[in-house]
Formats: C-alpha cells, sequence, structure tokens
C-alpha cells in the first residue's frame, strides 16, 4: 500500500518511512555528538546509555516535530532535494530553543540538552546525516517503488473527472495507472490514450499483468457491474475500491461529484466518541491558551498599530456574525485590517489587493495576526482550534443552494485553522470555496485528535510561508 491510514486519517507510506528513518538518524546524530564531546570510549559509553537515552529521544523527537509542522517530508514532491534540506535546516536551527526549553523543564533526566555547544555538533551532524540518508533513500526506493499499479473500471464523467484532479504532478503519488476500461454502452469522456480495450475479461488481464487494485468508476451502476469478473480479480489478491473512496485517499478530500447522500450513509467516518469530544475541547483549552501567552505581546502591539494608523478613536476589533455548530450564529473577533467602512455597501468577498484594508491591515493579513482574537472564541466554545472556517450568513444561505451538502460543513465547531486552510489557498469565489468544502467533508469525515495535532503543527508553515492568507 502506497498509504497508511492512521486513525482514519490517510498518510503517504514514503512520508512515514522517511519520518522513522530521519529519527532514528537524528538520534544517532546526538549520540555520536555525545560520544566525542563526553566519552570518546565506546565502553564506557554503553555503560552509561541509558543516562543518554532521554536526551536522544527528546532531541530527535523535537527535530522530528519542527519538521512536520514546516512540511519538510511533503517539500520533496513540489521543491525537490534543495528545498527538502533547506527545510530541515531551518527546522533542526528552529529546535534549538525548543530543545533547551525542555532542559528547562526537566534538568534532572535531560543534562545532555543544556551544552549548546553539543547541540550545535549534534545539528551539524544531523543535517549532514539526513542528506546522505535522504540520498540513498531515494536512490534505491526510485520513484514508483511504493506506487500501487491502477486499473480503473470506467471511462465517463466520474472516470474523466478522476484522471484530470489525481494526475497532476502534485496529487499522484500513490499509484500509476495502467488505464481506463469502459463500459459497455457508457459514454466514453477519458481521452482515447488512456483507454484499454480488454481483448477477454479484467480476471485475464490481471493475471498477465501486475494491477493490485482495481477502481470503480462508472457513471451509472444501475446497468450492471462485471461481479463475476470483479470477484475473481479480488479472489487474486486484486483490491477493489470505490471511486470516490479512492478519491478521497489519494487526494485527501472529498469528491462532491462524485458522493450521494447514501455514500455519506454507509461509508466509514462521521463519527465521534465522548472520548474524542472531551480530548478536543482539552486540546482547544490547551493550544489556544498557549498561543496566547505566546502572541499576546504581539497584540499589544498591533493594537498600537491601529491607533497610531487611523487614530486614537479608531475601533480596534472587528467582530461580525458568523456560522457555527448547527447553524447557530455567533459573533466571530479579529483585528480590523479594513477601514470602518467597508461594507457601508454590504457584504463581498474580500479580494487579492482589496482597496478597503489598510496599511497595518496588510500586514496582519500576511502573518494571519488579524486571526489572533479568534482565540478567546475558541476559549468561550463557540469555535475549535481546529475545524472548518466560519462563513457569514448571508453567503451560507446563497452557497447552500448552489454547492451540494454546504451544510454539511456546519456539523462541527469552526475553527481557528482547519484541513482546508492547510491544503487550499484562500477562497475570494464559489468555485474556491467548493473546493475547499472537498477538505472540510474530508476533516469532518475523518476527525480525529491525531489529525488535530497534524494540522496545527503544520499550521506554522502556513504562517511562515504565507500559504493561503490574503
Amino acid at each position: 500500500m502506497a498509504h497508511v491510514r492512521l486513525f482514519r486519517h490517510y498518510i503517504h507510506l514514503p512520508f512515514v518511512i522517511l519520518g522513522l528513518i530521519d529519527l532514528i538518524v537524528m538520534g544517532l546524530a546526538f549520540a555520536f555528538a555525545v560520544f566525542f564531546r563526553f566519552f570518546g570510549a565506546p565502553g564506557f559509553f554503553l555503560d552509561n546509555l541509558l543516562y543518554v537515552l532521554p536526551s536522544i529521544a527528546v532531541f530527535a523527537l523535537l527535530n522530528l516535530v519542527v519538521m512536520i509542522a514546516l512540511g519538510v517530508h511533503q517539500s520533496r514532491v513540489e521543491e525537490g532535494m534543495s528545498g527538502m534540506m533547506l527545510r530541515t535546516i531551518m527546522s533542526v536551527i528552529l529546535a534549538i530553543p525548543m530543545h533547551g526549553f525542555a532542559y528547562f523543564l526537566a534538568n534532572d533526566w535531560l543534562w545532555y540538552l543544556g551544552s549548546f555547544g553539543l547541540l550545535t555538533s549534534a545539528t551539524v551532524f544531523s543535517i549532514f546525516s539526513l542528506g546522505i540518508v535522504r540520498v540513498l533513500f531515494f536512490a534505491l526506493v526510485g520513484k514508483d517503488r511504493f506506487k500501487r499499479r491502477v486499473l480503473v473500471l470506467g471511462a465517463g464523467r466520474r472516470a474523466k473527472q478522476m484522471f484530470e484532479d489525481l494526475t497532476t504532478p502534485f496529487n499522484r503519488k500513490g499509484f500509476s495507472l495502467d488505464g481506463f476500461v469502459p463500459m459497455p454502452d457508457d459514454t466514453v469522456e477519458v481521452d482515447e490514450q488512456y483507454l484499454l480495450n480488454l481483448p477477454t475479461t479484467l480476471h485475464d488481464y490481471v493475471l498477465r499483468h501486475p494491477v493490485r487494485e482495481i477502481v470503480v468508476a462508472v457513471d451509472d451502476r444501475r446497468r450492471g457491474l462485471p461481479m463475476e469478473d470483479l470477484l475473481e480479480c479480488k479472489m487474486e489478491g486484486v483490491y477493489i475500491i470505490d471511486g470516490a473512496n479512492f478519491y478521497e485517499r489519494e487526494s485527501r478530500k472529498v469528491a462532491l461529484e462524485m458522493i450521494t447522500r447514501g455514500w455519506l450513509v454507509f461509508s466509514d467516518g462521521f463519527t465521534v466518541s465522548s472520548v474524542y469530544g472531551f480530548g478536543k475541547r482539552a486540546l482547544d483549552i490547551l493550544a489556544s491558551g498557549t498561543l496566547l501567552l505566546a502572541t499576546f505581546p504581539i497584540m499589544i502591539l498591533t493594537v498600537i498599530a491601529i491607533k497610531l494608523e487611523d487614530g486614537i478613536k479608531a475601533p480596534v476589533i472587528y467582530s461580525q456574525e458568523r456560522v457555527g455548530l448547527n447553524n447557530q450564529v455567533f459573533k466571530v473577533h479579529k483585528f480590523r485590517s479594513m477601514i470602518t467602512d467597508a461594507e457601508k455597501n454590504g457584504a463581498v468577498w474580500a479580494k487579492k489587493n482589496d482597496a478597503r484594508v489598510t496599511r497595518v491591515g496588510e500586514f496582519i493579513r500576511k502573518v494571519r495576526i488579524d486571526e489572533l482574537p479568534q482565540i478567546f472564541n475558541v476559549l468561550n466554545g463557540t469555535m475549535a482550534f481546529v475545524g472548518p472556517r466560519p462563513e457569514r450568513p448571508v453567503f451560507v444561505e446563497r452557497l447552500s443552494e448552489t454547492i451540494p451538502f454546504y451544510a454539511e460543513r456546519h456539523r462541527v465547531k469552526p475553527g481557528l485553522t482547519g484541513w482546508a486552510q492547510l491544503c487550499f489557498a484562500y477562497a475570494d469565489n464559489e468555485e474556491d470555496t467548493r473546493e475547499k468544502l472537498r477538505y472540510d467533508l474530508y476533516y469532518i469525515k475523518n476527525q480525529s485528535l491525531l489529525l488535530d495535532l497534524l494540522v496545527i503543527i503544520q499550521t506554522v508553515e502556513v504562517v511562515l510561508f504565507k500559504k493561503g492568507s490574503r
């Protein structure tokens, strides 16, 4: 399998393997740094290894967390090895003060983390070791080693949409495509060069070609499927998967045009436990409280900047009605980033280079400072830390009429950050909103504490690299 599923969330298998390798390499790099700085004799070092292990584990884990936050492993797809290593260098450098903080909290058993010289040496060892290991990893593994060979049954509208969405360089990570097998009497919309006109049966094709998965993406199942043929393939160990589920797994979003209410009812997910509810609320309070303490000086400076630009009497906070859990309307709070009468002519989408945005507002929007007052929405329970971004009632009413399943995003609390914010840029029109809904539905369907933690950690990348801000 090219993906593993942890607590409902699909993670690309090479990223998991590479993350584990990185963890081991960084642990070994720290161990070597300790050995050369304090021991020098292998026997002496091994006799005291139990005293060193806590520091080794914390060093490697904290570095890996920062690397996940900065999207190091995913950057290999978009930015190549050089971009991946630049982010790695940034990650291990940013992790140094975190090691110092860990030493401050537990200096009785993390005493090796208290040496700045040791941390510097371990960081340098880590960078060089990771570079060498990754070059070897990608040379040995190759780009197709973890991919499954996939055959698609169907060549109509659904198959064409799936092909267009999933065969982009960014999305096509988990599979290699053999082709599409058109169903009898179906309208063929897939380009002819990708069609497979089988002279015999699917089973015969599978026996002659190492296909590991068949995706059923026919437009109308009422016309019937070759069930006996599919059963023969399944008995050969070929995985049979519905097109909508395949799309969700590969893209980590839900295909709006491929799903029905029946699919929502019978698919796994869309369930939460009381334990998850308690854990999520605890995570909300912990994350928002930590963010409040960390950003309070920034919030004070923002208040001063707004006053200096617009005058002492100018309002600092802008409160606006948004739709939350179960369609309940609540007030969301932001630092004011537009002129005071920005919506005198009615509500409109925010735009790129919006003339209504002030100079201070332009800056605080780019670095997401304008969203910080929503910490208080999280603390009072009207929002969660992670969830779909809340929208205004006037837009919700309009979008619910034109976008299928849009109302389903209100089954959970809206969030300060979310899966859609990580995966897609700012939405300023209906088509962008439709695309973000695909990611929101994926989050609602697969919500878990692990996914919430991943979103919180990777939000750092969004802030630092200004993904999605406008």
